[in-house]
Parts: structure tokens; sequence; C-alpha cells
């Protein structure tokens, strides 16, 4: 940024180097011409006729070209200096006028100049011209005081200038032209008039801004060139002997040049370093024609008492007109000093309330304020300091800035001030690269530093200084910010630990995952993880049965176990392992070094035994289990990994270690397993099956067949279960194994089961119709039966799909069985009672598949409301060759009758089993010894058949008969009893 040189407004430019360039070329080409036309008119250039043209037309043109100068600048700048630069324009055209008319006469005329001629009247407007042009550049005075002091200095300036000159000149010129007033008052305005020029450029104070003050200087040197040699023509042994062409028109003729000059000096000169002190503080340096506007009144004085002591030692008599001026001289200068006296006085009362405002702003301030010198000794300390430091400020003067702050942080702070001492020096040669705001405020970039600073109490604090330049040393603005570091250091504390725990969060364990994959430590470089046989392992952790105590005991009683299995973790590790938790009961370690595989396990074995020990909380013994899952690290990183890539590896360690962890639940829990990629495929393979299961669902990919229930009495058809199987795209029925345990677990499983139930009901429903239309009412009362897991049943959303297939279709209750096929972890148990309950009150009944294979069966017998018991077929395949198989399975079908259930078999495969499950009492069969699932056409004949044939029995009927009594039981519920006649439980 630089001020345009007609005093407007600031304007961005650009600072660059061919401007300058040309600048310095046309200054040299100045001073050259300048040296040359003052080397011809020492040498007088050669010959007479020369001699004339060059001291006439020279000036004339060089008069020309000043006046055409400045002139074409006052025409095309806008502002308050246009004005003068047109009257130094017309001002310097009087001067070619005059040196014109004088080679006219001279060189072509070839005459002397005769007396009163054009030119000397041309010359006269010249100083006034120039003096009005000096006044519109001269900055006003403040208040009449300014006034007045402005012109007493000019005064006391003019007054010295004429007494010296009179002295010296004027005053035998004036005898000499008695006779003639004309010439006399002719040859006194030429000096009287330089005179006051003289005394305008030392008096007064020019609008010099950084645009235009080379113009402006440009200009008054050029006037003050021409002035003195105008003085030195006045004297009557130059005048007198005066040639065109001598030395004295080099003089003029520079004077003209550099008028030609200055008003593109600063086009030019932009770019140029600003001449300003560092230290200063953004003020500029004070500039020698202030200090010599100061001084004008005593060297005017000066001037005047030289004036006097020149008529008095040199035996002249005194003149009056000396006498009187030099007593207005005098007089001038002694009101001039009482005015500058009052002034002081004024100014130093302002500058003492000012100081003591300041001075109340910085005792009063809360922040320490302290002046360093260039050598790092506290000059100055703010009475801030004996509260914010607990020191006394008169103690800390003297004493070094360093010694005050923490060792550790001396080389930082030393380098910031460095740092900041450096940009603040390039910006001051540099002045192109400041902002916008920092040149037109003249500001100066500050710095700031933290550091930790010595209290009185020996206690470190945390300061905050913002840090400036004062003279040659610094000025530092200091305040207490411990609290607001503490405070920061709390937020990413807690931003990366468990609040309840106090152990690193997944976030934090992540980063320092990826850290040791990386080869890198937060803290600085360290050796590679694997190199040397060194391993980074993950172990994922989580506490078997701590739900339970949730549960039972409460939240609070829960978060107390965390804690202690925590402080566990952290005592059992290594002092270079992390332990971190992700949430819940699950926690994680990050082993690394130089540790093999072995000895990974064993630690997670310790560790594993130290979360089993027993909790004691509030006096209660309490106890959990760990399952683990260790998962090492893959291929070490290169060095010049992406961070993107170290990522990658750190997601892809913790998700083997977590397969692993949930591979240890799924085995019976409370062991540890290592993980292994077989893991990973087999979760690919459920999460293909979850999709394809998903899609099938979605886009209609299942067939819905039904297995008839076949009475072992009589061989009619009492029952059918709707099973799914998969249409593969050749069109084939399929039922692989994944997709039987895909179709279990999952949110797919969900949608699946909700699928079944719904197209179900609807065909039940539909065959009901269609059965009661072709006068076949007892094949639409066969019920159809689903069966799904604990965990489908208890799936939100379940029951209120059967509710709203019963309500659509208008099926009854009564014909829609709910088989439960297997039993699912304790804690679902009120769940799953809540579930039956509530269908046994809808209407629909329920049966326990299944029986005989898993664990939970007799508890469920026992707790849960059930119409039906159905066998495994593992017990039913043990039946006809096994005498242990066939005594377990009449145990139970025992139990069911005496329970009042009605009892089933599925998986009835061969004529032997019909008949041994017959000799034990088994109400109904299921299997291929009767029919496999049938599609919906194969399923109507076979509804409207109505009676499959039993094989022969294998004794006498008389020995079966006791257990194969007929169903005496009223309608209403299909009739589901015993042999016995047993009857149903009632719905809870």
């Amino acid at each position: 940024m630089s001020p345009r040189s007609d005093g407007g407004p600031v304007q961005p430019v650009i600072a660059t180097r061919p401007p300058l360039l040309v600048g310095r070329r046309l200054a040299l080409l100045l001073g050259v011409l300048c040296l040359s036309y003052g080397t011809g008119a020492g040498f007088g250039w050669g010959s007479r006729s020369l001699a004339l043209f060059m001291g006439d037309f020279g000036l004339a043109g060089a008069a020309l070209a000043a006046a055409l100068s400045c002139l074409a600048h006052g025409c095309a700048v806008p502002g308050q200096t246009r004005g003068a630069w047109l009257l130094f324009g017309l001002s310097s055209a009087t001067l070619a006028i005059g040196n014109g008319t004088w080679g006219w006469y001279e060189v072509v005329l070839r005459t002397d100049l005769p007396q009163d001629s054009v030119a000397d009247y041309a010359f006269l407007p010249f100083a006034p011209l120039a003096v009005l042009g000096l006044l519109a550049l001269a900055q006003r005075p403040r208040g009449a005081a300014g006034w007045l002091c402005l012109l007493l200095d000019g005064w006391m300036v003019a007054g010295s200038l004429f007494t010296l000159s009179w002295s010296l000149a004027l005053g035998r010129a004036a005898e000499g032209e008695v006779d003639n007033p004309l010439r006399l008052a002719l040859g006194l305005a030429y000096p009287v008039l330089d005179i006051l020029m003289v005394s305008l450029v030392v008096g007064l104070r020019f609008r010099c801004r950084d645009g235009n003050r080379a113009p402006v200087h440009t200009a008054m040197l050029g006037l003050a060139v021409t002035v003195v040699c105008d003085a030195l023509f006045t004297s009557p042994a130059l005048r007198d002997t005066y040639h065109s062409g001598e030395i004295l028109d080099a003089g003029w003729f520079t004077g003209s040049m550099l008028l030609a000059y200055a008003p593109w000096s600063s086009r030019w000169r932009r770019g140029r370093p600003s001449r300003e002190h560092p230290s200063a503080a953004g003020t500029p340096r004070r500039r020698v024609a202030s200090t010599f506007s100061a001084l004008t009144p005593y060297a005017a004085a000066s001037v005047c008492t030289a004036g006097i002591l020149y008529n008095a030692l040199g035996g002249r008599p005194m003149d009056r007109v000396v006498i009187v001026v030099a007593c207005t001289v005098g007089l001038a200068l002694i009101v001039r000093q009482g005015i500058m006296l009052l002034d002081n006085l004024s100014l130093a009362q302002e500058l003492a309330q000012k100081e003591a405002h300041f001075r109340s702003l910085v005792q009063g301030s809360s922040d320490v304020i302290m002046i360093t010198g260039a050598d790092g000794v506290l000059s100055y300390v703010s009475p801030a300091a004996l509260g914010v430091y607990s020191r006394d400020p008169e103690e800390l003067v003297g004493g070094r800035l360093l010694d005050l702050v923490h060792p550790q942080d001396i080389d930082r702070v030393v380098r910031e001030v460095h740092r900041f001492l450096a940009r603040s020096q390039l910006l001051a040669r540099r002045p192109g690269h400041l902002p916008a705001a920092a040149v037109l405020g003249r500001l100066e970039p500050s710095a700031r530093v933290e550091c930790r600073i010595r209290a009185g109490g020996g206690e470190w604090l945390h300061v905050e200084s913002t840090v400036n330049r004062y003279r040659d040393g610094l000025i530092l603005n200091s305040r207490d910010v411990t609290e607001r570091v503490r405070l920061q250091a709390q937020l990413q504390h807690n931003a990366f630990h468990d609040p309840l725990t106090d152990l690193p969060n997944r976030a934090l364990f992540t980063e320092r995952l990826r850290a040791a994959l990386g080869g890198r430590d937060p803290d600085g470089p360290r050796e590679h993880p694997y190199q040397d046989g060194a391993a980074v392992a993950v172990l994922f952790l989580d506490l078997d049965g701590f739900k339970a105590v949730n549960d039972s005991a409460g939240h609070q009683v829960g978060d107390q176990l965390l804690v202690q299995a925590a402080r566990r973790l952290q005592a059992t590790v290594r002092s270079g392992d992390t332990v971190a938790r992700f949430g819940g009961d699950e926690f994680a370690v990050l082993v690394s070094g130089r540790l093999g595989r072995l000895r990974v396990q064993e630690l997670a074995e310790r560790l594993r035994h130290a979360l089993s020990e027993p909790y004691w909380i509030g006096g209660a013994e309490l106890g959990v289990a760990a399952s683990i899952g260790i998962a090492f690290g893959p291929r070490p990183a290169e060095p010049d990994a992406q961070p993107g890539e170290v990522g990658a590896l750190a997601d892809e360690l913790m998700r083997d270690a977590d397969l692993a962890m949930y591979r240890a639940k799924s085995q019976g829990k409370g062991r540890v397993v290592l993980y292994t990629p077989g893991m990973r495929a087999d979760l690919d393979r459920r999460r293909e099956v979850d999709d394809r299961l998903r899609s099938a669902v979605r886009e209609g990919g299942f067939a819905l067949l039904h297995q008839p229930v076949v009475d072992l009495r009589t061989g009619a058809v009492t029952g059918l279960e709707a099973v799914a199987r998969w249409r593969s795209a050749q069109g084939l029925l399929l039922t692989p194994a994944e997709f039987l345990r895909g179709a279990e677990q999952g949110d797919a499983a969900t949608r699946f089961a909700r699928w079944l139930l719904e197209h179900a009901v609807a065909q039940a429903a539909v065959r009901g119709a269609d059965a009661r239309g072709c006068g076949r009412p007892g094949s639409a009362a066969v019920p159809v039966s689903v069966r799904l897991t604990a965990e489908r049943l208890c799936a939100p959303g379940v029951y209120e799909t059967i509710a709203g297939a019963l309500r659509e279709t208008g099926l009854p209750p009564g014909r829609l069985v709910i088989e439960l096929a297997r039993m699912g972890p304790d804690s679902t148990a009120d769940e799953l009672g809540r579930r039956l309950a509530a269908l046994r009150r809808l209407g629909v009944g329920t049966a326990l598949a299944g029986f005989g294979a898993g664990g939970g069966s007799l508890g469920a017998l026992v707790q849960l409301p059930f119409d039906g018991l159905k066998l495994d077929r593992t017990l039913v395949q043990e039946v006809v060759d096994s005498p242990r198989g066939r005594a377990l399975a009449g145990h139970a079908l025992r139990l069911g009758r005496e329970l009042g259930l009605v009892t089933a078999a599925e998986g009835v495969d061969q004529p032997r089993q019909v008949t041994v499950l017959q000799e034990l009492g088994c109400r109904n069969g299921q299997g291929l010894a009767f029919a496999q699932p049938l599609d919906e056409f194969r399923l109507r004949r076979a509804l409207a058949r109505r009676l499959y044939p039993l094989p022969r029995p294998l004794g006498s009927v008389s020995a079966r008969h006791a257990y194969l009594a007929a169903d005496r039981r009223p309608a209403g519920r299909p009739s589901i009893l015993g042999p016995h006649g047993e009857t149903a439980v009632p719905p809870a």
C-alpha cells in the first residue's frame, strides 16, 4: 500500500521494480545533464555565441520544461496540491519568458539588454507565484496562537535575511539608484521577494505525506537553488560583471530541472523502504524539517545578529533600516519566546494529566505490564504483578526476564521473540508487504507468547503475553491463563478418556494403535514395532454376566464393578500397554513390544483370571467372567506409508479382535480365543447369506410348503407345519444349512419370520374358504403351525404381525399354532413368557418343539404356557435301535401326557419308528414315513384324502389300546388330548 502523491485516499498498489528502475535512470540522466551544463558553463562553452545561446535559450528551455511538467501534473491529479503545481508551472513560465526575451536581444538581435526591458518585468512574477504555491502547500495553523507564531516566525526570518542582505549588498545598491525610483524598486523587489520565499520555505510546514514528500522536497530544493542564484546575482560585484553562459546560469538551470523532475518523483520512488525505525512502534522518525522549523526563530536571530556585527566590526555606520529591522526581529523573538513558554506550560499540564491517566490505567489493569531493555533486563513492572505473580514489582525491576520463565519454556520464548523481531525488521524494510490496515494506521505487528512463570509461592503460572517493540527493547502485556490452560487440558482429557473409569476411550486407543502400527510414538520417533521381533496385539474383552449384575444390583453397583475391573486390568498389564474402555462392559488392551504370541496369550489368561475374581461391593459378593479375543497386527506398514493406509490397518486389527471376542462368547464364554482368518470368512458368509435372505424376502425368492402332521392312531391329518424353501435360479427348491442358520438370527431373520407368518396364515385362510365352498368344511379345520425361535418371537413387531394377519385374513386364532423351536438366553425368559401368554389370550395355540435336544427344555415346561410338546428328530432316530433312546423318548412322552400336553414327534421317517412311537403313546407324528413337505396342489389332495396308511402293529391291539384311546373332549379348540383323556393347561 502506498499513498497517492496528490494527498488523496490511499489506494492499494503493487510495488514493482520497473517504475523504480525508470526513476533511477531518469534521476541519473538529470544529474548528467546538470553536470554537463555546469561543465560547459565553467569552461565558457568554447565560444561566445554558444555561451550566449546556452545562457539564454538553454535557461529558457529548462524553465519551459519545468512549466510544462508542473502544469501537466497539476491538470492530471486532483486534490489540494493541484493549485500549488499549477502556480509552480506559471512561475516557471515567467522564467521561460524572461530568459527567452533576454536571448532574443543577445542572440537574435545581437544587442545588449536595454534597461527596464520586458525581461525585467517577466522575471518579477516568478517569486509571487512561487510564494502562492508554497502557501497552497503549507499546513494551516491551529488557533490564534498558531497564526501569531507563524507571522512572528516569518517576520524573524524575513527580517534577519533582509538585515543581512541590506548590510552586504542591498544598502549600497539602493544608494546608487536614489535618482531612479523605478530602478530602485525593481532592484529591491527581486531580493525582497526571494527573501520572502526563503522565509516561507524555512518557516512553513508543508503537507508532506509519504506519497508527496519527495515531490514537495524536490520542488523546494529547486526553488532554493534558484533563490540562492538570485541572491548572488543581486550582489553588485557579480551583477556588473555578469555575462550569459557563465557558471551562475548552471545554478538556475539546475533549479529549473529539479522543478521539472519534482512532480513525477513520487511515481518512480514507490516501493522504496519507509524511513521508519523498527523500534518506534509504528511512529515515523522525526523529520529533519520539523526539527529545523523549531529552531527557525533562533537561527533567524543569529542571522540578524551577524548582520549587525558585520556593520559594527567593519567600521561601517549603522544604517537606520538595519537598526529598525533588527529591533523588530528582537522584539518578535521575545514575544515568540513568551508564547512558547505559555504553550510549553499548557502542554506540560496536559502531558501530566495524560500521564496520570495512563498511569492509573496501567496500575489499575489486571494485566501485568513489563518493559525490558535490549539486554532482557526489566526496567518497569506494573503493580498488577503483586496480585498476579504474588511478587513485589520493585523486586522484579533490575532482574532478567528469562529468570522468571520455566527452564523448559526458555528456548521456545527466545525463538518466538527472535522470530517476531525478524518479522518486524522485514516489514519495516519492505512496507509493500504490510496489510492495508497496518499501512493506514502505521501499526507494527505484535506476537503472542505463552509460557510458565514462577509465582511468589513457588508454583508455576501459565501466562499469555503480547509482545511489542518499545524503543530498543520490548513491552509485554501479560495475563494469567492458568485456569484456561487447566480447563483446556481437562476438556482434552475428557475428550479422550472414559468419564467413569478414566481409561482411554476408543478415539485415544485408535490413535495409539495407529501410532504403534506406523512405527512412531505420539511424543516422538521410536523404533518400529515390527523390527527385531517387535509385535502389536489388540485384545478385546467383554464381561460375561455383567447385564445380570446390572439388572439385579442396579446401575450404581454395575458402575462400581466396572471401575474395579478397570483397576484390575491396569494392574495386570505392563506399564507401556494401553487399557481402554469402549463403552458398557467392553474393554480393549493394546500390547506392543517384543512379545511373542505365547506371552500375549499368557497375558490374556492373566487378564481373564483377574476379571473373574469375586467383586465385593456394598458388602455383597458379585461375580462375572471375561471373554477375550486376540488379534495380532498384520504386516508392518512401510516407513513412508500414508496415514490412510495405517488407519485401515488399525481398523482391520480392531475388527479382527472383535470377531475373536464374539467367537469366545459363542463357544461358551469365559475363555480366550485367538483370531484366525476363518472367522473373517465365516463372517463374510453369514453376511452374504443375510443379504441373500433379505433380497429373497423382498423379491419373493421363497416358496411356502406344508408337511402334514398325522394322528398315529387313525392316520388322519390333524395339522400342518409351514416350512419355507429357497427357490433357486433353476426353479429348484433348496434348504441349505446356511440358510437355516441365517434365518434364525439377525434383522433379515426377523423379516423372514414375518414373511413366513403372513403367508402361512393367508394360505390357511384361503384353503379354509375354498373347502367351505366345496362342501368339505372338515378339511378347513386343520390347524397350521409355524416354528419360531425364542429370539424371533421376542423380536419387535412379530406379535403385531401375527395379530394383524389373523385380523386381515379372518382365520380363526385356534387354527394357528406357534411352535417354540429353541429356547433363548435366560435374560429373555420373562419376555418370552409374556409373549406366549399374549398369544394364548389371543387364542393362538403354543407348543414346545425340539424337546429332548439342547438345554432348558424342562425349565421351559415349568415356567412357560404350552399346549403341546414335540420330540426332536435326534431323539426319534434312536427309538428303534437304542433301548436308552426308547426309554428317554417314553419318559418324555409320559411327562407331556402328565402335564396335559398334546404329544407329537418330528423326523418320523421309517415305519418302524411309527410302530415304536405308537407303543410309547405318542399322539401325532410328522416325517417322511407319511409325506414330505408338499406344495399347495399336493397339499389339497392330501387334505381331501384325510387319511395316511399306518404300518401294521408289532403286537396285539389290546396291548397298545391304553395308549391310543380316542379323544372325547368337546368341540371348540382343536382336540389335542393324551391317551388318558387329560385336559390342556388353561391359558396363563
